[in-house]
């Protein structure tokens, strides 16, 4: 992958070069903690994974300045090498993890050389050492070391992930929050995490397997915490404006973004073809597409001509009642989406926001939840992301039954799929799923820029094909009198899905509708849609500005109302690996046309989910006031009863 234009190359002599320096840190030096605390066992323990260093500290100022703990060797190379025990060998594995941190210590360093130079903070650093350094740019030059600090941890901490990603296992350790992060200077920030880590090995590890999870789990948490730091600090815009590209491994520094492993996330769920999925027709639909957008990602560009054209699905919501194919339709655009992948060549991330992320520590919920989100939008691949039963998952504000770690998911995930810093480069998508799509928070349903809605076999050739394939081939029963998955044929029932919402489903839209075409007549021009859209405002005055951009997206996905031929996903010279431009060039030549009835048919369908979630979550609400009022005449009459 060659650099793009505002990427530098971050030449090899310029890492080799810090090599004898990276070995000698890791051979052995000597450390005072200033902020962590040493582990109580100097040796491996057989532990649940489970943290132990002292998770909160005093915030009193002035009192984590100044350690009185003893300075103690860290010998890293020795206690990587007896991280299995007593074997006197260096193993396969604990060489990979020597060789990486040497490596992305030599990267970090470069980097911070790179800062140093283009900031005139190595021309401080060397009036400072001179004694000359003038009294008036003391506070700069305080300012840029703390700066340095932070971008050569997070350029340290990214490399090592970012390395020892494929050789990661099943194995999962927690190391717990990572504590002696210090900003003094860069070398003793790289002194700070080494020892931390050298606790957590010591701690921690038992073979190889838990080391490389140790390692890994160390430098994710590191970054995390890096991140959060930089937030608050100066002098850092020479780091974060700028990018390097290490062309031996394929690694992008591009401030404090974390370039997570570009390797495909091992998937082992039973993928769906499309005629397995019965009925759907339009959430089918729509699905295939959607893998195929997601291919035309350049990853030169970081772009996809989908959503530069305005037509790529971001974030998509299905909703249907149990048991109508959501699961389903998961298993098909995954595996859609993971073939594709491998045929190009491309690297393919799938992860799931499970239920497992609610966690009852304070911020613990939300860091899965971002962590989540940002392995998804990785630029580095192609990624899919589902919140199955997001209902369960995501609290709803103002719901005295969600607890504090739903509601930390609901914001995190309001903020990262429609906030303020949101890039959507085209290189992945999310979908959310709910039973009871009532129960989601309005405004982070409403950032679901699609609606599928999952309402599985209807017709009785639907349930003719579902039958025989559920049935399988271990029986002689006769067919009869039907063409298998002819009902199934793609276009023919999507035609007729979307030609079914020109006029709206819900009884509620359809009075608004019906109201509103007797008062101006045909919805023929923009003003008389404009007026539609205010008429439904007022019959629920949920149905805001954001209603109407997805409307607007939704028309824009319609104008892209093709397929991409599967030849140009089966060989890929023929679109995947041209330039962007061309590409563009080719989805441009199929856009259709907006139409009248493309904007009235998605105005109903999106319209109709909205009065299908309002009627549920209002019954809902009305059938729970019911039931609260029937506890409190039954708790009436057995007091009156007890009295008496």
């Amino acid at each position: 992958m060659s650099l793009t234009a505002d990427t530098m190359e971050l030449r090899e002599d310029d890492i080799a070069k810090h090599y004898d320096a990276a070995v000698a840190m890791m051979d052995g030096f000597d450390h005072t903690p200033r902020i962590g605390k040493q582990a109580d066992s100097a040796g491996p323990e057989k532990s649940a994974g489970l943290g132990t260093r002292r998770r909160f500290r005093t915030t009193t100022p002035g009192l984590v300045t100044r350690s009185t703990a003893k300075s103690e060797g860290v010998h890293l190379i020795n206690r990587i090498a007896s991280a299995d025990g007593d074997d006197p060998l260096v193993s396969p594995l604990q060489a990979t993890v020597m060789h990486t941190l040497r490596r992305a210590l030599s990267i970090a360093l470069a980097v911070g050389e790179a800062y140093a130079d283009s900031t005139g903070l190595a021309d401080l650093r060397r009036a400072n050492l001179a004694g000359s350094l003038p009294d008036n740019r003391k506070t700069e030059f305080t300012e840029m070391l703390g700066a340095e600090a932070l971008a050569v941890t997070h350029v340290f901490a990214n490399a090592t992930a970012f390395l020892l990603g494929p050789h990661g296992s099943e194995v999962s350790v927690e190391v717990g929050d990572v504590e002696e992060v210090l900003t003094d200077n860069s070398q003793l920030a790289l002194h700070g995490v080494l020892w931390e880590l050298d606790q957590d090995i010591a701690h921690h590890a038992g073979d190889d397997a838990r080391l490389v999870a140790i390692v890994s789990a160390f430098a994710e948490q590191l970054m995390a915490k890096v991140a959060l730091r930089a937030q608050n600090a100066g002098r850092l815009q020479a780091f974060t404006n700028a990018s390097w590209k290490v062309e031996a491994d394929d690694f992008t520094i591009h401030g404090f973004d974390a370039s997570a492993a570009t390797k495909s996330s091992t998937l082992t769920m039973t993928f769906k073809k499309p005629h397995e999925v019965v009925g759907n027709h339009i959430a089918k639909y729509q699905a295939l597409k959607l893998s195929k957008m997601l291919m035309a990602y350049d990853f030169e560009r970081r772009l996809n001509p989908f959503a530069d054209l305005g037509g790529f699905i971001f974030t998509f919501m299905g909703d249907g009642m149990p048991g109508t194919g959501k699961t389903t339709l998961i298993q098909m655009m995954a595996g859609l989406i993971k073939g594709y992948c491998e045929t190009a060549g491309y690297p393919f991330r799938y992860q799931n926001l499970s239920t497992d992320s609610i966690d009852s520590y304070q911020g613990k919920s939300a860091q899965n939840a971002k962590a989540f989100f940002n392995n998804c939008i990785d630029p580095t691949v192609i990624g899919f992301g589902t919140i199955d039963d997001i209902d369960q998952l995501a609290g709803k504000r103002g719901d005295r039954q969600s607890s504090a770690g739903q509601l930390e998911i609901t914001a995190v995930l309001m903020e990262s799929f429609a906030g303020a810093n949101t890039v959507v480069r085209g290189n992945c998508t999310f979908g959310m799923f709910s039973n009871y799509p009532e129960n989601v928070d309005d405004a982070l349903r409403q950032r679901a820029g699609a609606r599928f809605l999952v309402d599985g076999p209807k017709t009785r050739e639907d349930y003719i094909d579902i039958l025989y394939l559920l049935m399988g081939k271990n029986h002689d029963i006769p067919l009869g009198e039907h063409e298998v998955y002819a009902a199934q044929e793609i276009k023919k029932a999507v035609a007729a899905s979307f030609e079914s919402h020109s006029q709206p489903h819900e009884d509620g839209l359809l009075r608004v509708y019906e109201r509103v075409s007797k008062d101006i007549g045909s919805l023929d021009t923009i003003a008389k849609m404009g007026t539609y859209l205010k008429g439904i405002q007022e019959a629920d005055p949920r149905f805001t500005g954001r209603a109407i951009k997805n409307i607007t997206d939704a028309v824009k996905v319609r104008a892209m109302d093709f397929e991409l031929p599967d030849e140009w996903m089966e060989e890929p010279d023929l679109f995947l690996f041209k330039p962007y431009d061309e590409k563009k060039g080719m989805i441009e030549e199929l856009r259709k046309p907006i139409t009248v009835e493309m904007v009235i048919q998605e105005i109903n369908r999106y319209a109709d989910s909205e009065f299908r979630y309002a009627d549920k979550s209002d019954e809902v609400a009305i059938e729970n006031m019911i039931r609260d009022y029937g506890r409190n005449e039954e708790a009436k009459r057995r007091y009156l009863e007890s009295k008496s």
